[in-house]
């Protein structure tokens, strides 16, 4: 039985499932322009950013989100030289984009600069990549951004939270749109699309938007401990090139991207495949 002096976090997943973990202590809280944020350190997890009460990243897993959407795309993209980030202030994927020698720029567009702050102050190893002077951190509106910056890049990420708040317009057909008119002609994007059990809707109203737009769509899946369900899905939406054909491995320093595990992850259960069938 836990201790009733305990602290504990928990995390309302939705209406009917929550996640909770035993926390030693909390290092920051603060309600910013857009978003209560918070930074507590856990038992299991190590550090952990939290935004409207929701789950964003840890110390312990974060390698696995932010190598599964950074390097599958970037591995789809034969040459991707100017890259875009849409959220993602944490700057867990400018990290991994940054491993690519291809890369010439990338470009983080986070609306809340607090989380850029706050991450390069409490999780120092994931902001790492944002001093890399490829890097242009901008704290703007990144549908504004997207919307402003046509036929500019050749992969665009989009690293939201989830959708509620200022997130919200991530998920939308017309911002899909616009991303689409933002990349290149032989562009392609991802976007983190949730969990296949606790968000299947979502899926499927993603997957038909994208696909209305983009040529060729694909959903992947990566393992994921602290977010509902621990199974999470990402979709792409590509122009020209066809993420089954991946390039060489450009990285080694991965703990869970391997061209093994880029192909795998499209090889989904058939519950997942039948939210993306026509």
């Amino acid at each position: 039985m836990a201790n009733s002096m305990e602290l504990w976090f928990t995390e309302l997943q939705n209406s009917n499932l929550s996640i909770g973990l035993r926390v030693n202590r909390t290092l920051h809280s603060e309600q910013t322009e857009f978003q209560s944020l918070d930074v507590v350190e856990t038992v299991q997890y190590g550090r952990m950013l939290v935004l409207d009460g929701c789950v964003m990243t840890t110390d312990k897993d974060e390698f696995v989100y932010h190598e599964m959407l950074a390097h599958v795309g970037l591995h789809t993209h034969p040459e991707p030289k100017n890259v875009l980030v849409v959220g993602g202030g944490d700057g867990g994927v400018i990290r991994e984009i940054v491993k690519h020698p291809a890369v010439e720029r990338a470009v983080l567009a986070e609306i809340d600069g607090r989380v850029i702050d706050i991450s390069r102050e409490y999780f120092p190893q994931i902001a790492q990549g944002l001093n890399d002077p490829r890097v242009d951190v901008q704290v703007c509106d990144g549908i504004k951004h997207v919307q402003e910056h046509k036929g500019e890049y050749d992969v665009i990420y989009v690293d939201s939270t989830d959708p509620i708040g200022p997130a919200v317009g991530l998920f939308a057909k017309d911002f899909y749109q616009a991303v689409y008119d933002a990349l290149k002609p032989d562009g392609l994007f991802v976007a983190q699309t949730e969990s296949p059990f606790a968000n299947q809707d979502l899926i499927r109203h993603v997957h038909r938007d994208v696909r209305d737009i983009f040529p060729h769509t694909y959903l992947y899946l990566a393992h994921i401990p602290t977010y509902p369900t621990g199974m999470w899905s990402f979709t792409m939406g590509s122009k020209q090139y066809n993420p089954l054909e991946p390039v060489a491995s450009r990285v080694r320093d991965t703990k869970y991207y391997t061209t093994e595990v880029h192909k795998a992850a499209f090889a989904l259960p058939p519950f997942v495949q039948e939210l993306v069938q026509k």
